[in-house]
């Protein structure tokens, strides 16, 4: 796909990616490239094989655990702008999870303002999503039909832990699914602010945890150094215990461990109905990391484009919402897949 003329120094769309042509670096790309702009660091934004990388200072520990100390990598604050090219590059904060940014471009006056993933539900363990003026806006749509609208975070926690009540007086095991890198984080954090810091003594995580959550400490978050599940005594005792994991964990002989575990996950995806059947799981509680039908059109809204481009997830719903609404907008195909492992659901 083209870009209009006064959008084409601004943004490309190619095979290995979304492309600034006035800077000659691509933003998330799918394969590697010589210059990459990073705007989080999930698997299917942030890809190793570049010669270099751009990202915020608060991505900084997250990307060199996914892609390796070794990655030439340069960091800028939110808010604080760099020249690459003849464009001027600035990273913005969207609230998806620690680090996440949303990549302002400005070339010759005009800014288009690609969104990366991007929630607007408040979250203790990153930072806000804010709103950034632009002409051509590039959003997400994970989430992009009216049938997604998230509950308050409270009330979502507070069914958390009736939960895991629950299970701790029938004497079971609590297992959560959530993903690995952003939505354990928040849910852990959410539920010490609620449940009260004394309740960490009996919360546990997954193997794949460990490393998110040391690079959330050193990156200045406050969460407890949890255990790994697999380095406790296999006679431990797990009644009432509550531990994290990711959802390629179910079915894995990793809960063998855990006698009789009542199985729950945290995702958008549980909106749906059947998910949780589907999955097997006693439980599901909606929580996403990404904005719902109406924080996707409140965003685009107060960013104000002329144009807009939608996409992964329903671009093609949300799309031809915009349209109608009189914004010309279009879906165009990129190899994002929101939370991949969520939406295998």
């Amino acid at each position: 796909m083209n870009a209009p003329p006064r959008f084409r120094r601004l943004l490309e769309c190619t095979p290995r990616g979304l492309y600034c042509p006035a800077g000659d670096f691509y933003i998330d790309p799918w394969h590697p490239v010589d210059r990459a702009v990073i705007t989080h660091a999930h698997s299917d934004h942030a890809r190793w094989g570049s010669q270099s990388y751009l990202a915020t200072d608060s991505c900084r520990a997250l990307l060199l655990l996914r892609l390796g100390s070794n990655i030439q990598l340069e960091t800028l604050a939110y808010g604080q702008s760099t020249k690459i090219g003849s464009a001027r590059v600035s990273l913005h904060p969207a609230g998806h999870v620690l680090g996440s940014s949303q990549v302002r471009i400005e070339v010759d006056g005009a800014v288009a303002v690609v969104s990366g993933d991007y929630k607007r539900q408040a979250d203790p363990t990153c930072e806000s999503w804010e709103p950034v003026p632009c002409h051509l806006y590039v959003t997400e749509s994970t989430f992009g039909l009216p049938v997604f609208r998230w509950q308050e975070t409270d009330h979502v926690i507070g069914d958390v832990l009736q939960w895991w009540a629950k299970n701790r007086a029938e004497k079971r095991t609590s297992v959560l699914l959530a993903y690995a890198v952003g939505k354990s984080q928040r849910l852990i954090a959410e539920i010490l602010n609620v449940a009260g810091k004394q309740a960490a003594a009996d919360l546990y995580v997954h193997g794949a945890l460990v490393g998110p959550n040391n690079a959330y400490r050193t990156t200045g978050v406050e969460l407890p150094d949890l255990p790994s599940a697999a380095s406790m005594p296999r006679d431990h005792d797990w009644s009432g215990a509550l531990i994290l994991a990711p959802p390629s964990a179910q079915n894995s002989p990793w809960l063998d461990r855990f006698r009789d575990a009542s199985i729950a996950m945290a995702s958008g995806w549980m909106a749906i109905r059947g998910t949780r059947r589907r999955r097997a799981m006693d439980r599901g509680f909606v929580l996403s990391d990404h904005a719902d039908w109406n924080d996707l059109k409140c965003s685009i809204e107060e960013s104000n484009p002329e144009e807009l481009w939608v996409t992964h997830g329903f671009a093609k719903t949300l799309a031809r919402y915009q349209t109608e609404l009189g914004r010309p907008s279009i879906a165009i195909d990129t190899r994002f897949a929101g939370d991949d492992e969520e939406a295998k659901a």
